[in-house]
């Protein structure tokens, strides 16, 4: 069995960039322990701790909609329940490896796994 290392998503509100267009899909890689301590290192960071959730998610997100990449500015620019929603996946994602989680359905008790990677959108 392969390893993921990357995962699809949708995003609930979705990134407006400068011209207006919409992005909502995207794709999120695994984070390596670079990319955990890099953003330690930078002023910003060390200026304000909130920051590093701004870099290490410009670091991990490797596509969305139509942008060739996707830097601090976009991240600092996304709704804040995108990003409540990208950290989400962050940390599935890096502890569990899977976008899968285990639940359990309210009426009939029967055991079921939800992809988070598809509760943001359609």
């Amino acid at each position: 069995m392969a390893l993921q290392t990357e995962f699809d998503f949708v995003l609930p509100q979705g990134y407006v960039d400068r011209e207006g267009n919409l992005h909502r899909e995207g794709t999120m890689r695994l984070a390596t322990a670079m990319d955990e301590i890099a953003p330690l290192r930078d002023p910003r960071v060390r200026e304000n701790q909130a920051y590093l959730v701004i870099i290490l998610l410009s670091r991990v997100i490797t596509r969305l909609g139509s942008l060739q990449q996707v830097s601090t500015y976009e991240v600092e620019n996304m709704f804040s329940g995108d990003l409540a929603y990208l950290q989400r996946l962050y940390r599935q994602v890096n502890e569990q490896g899977t976008t899968l989680v285990p639940v359990t359905c309210p009426e009939c008790s029967t055991p079921i796994d939800v992809d988070i990677s598809r509760l943001g959108g359609s």
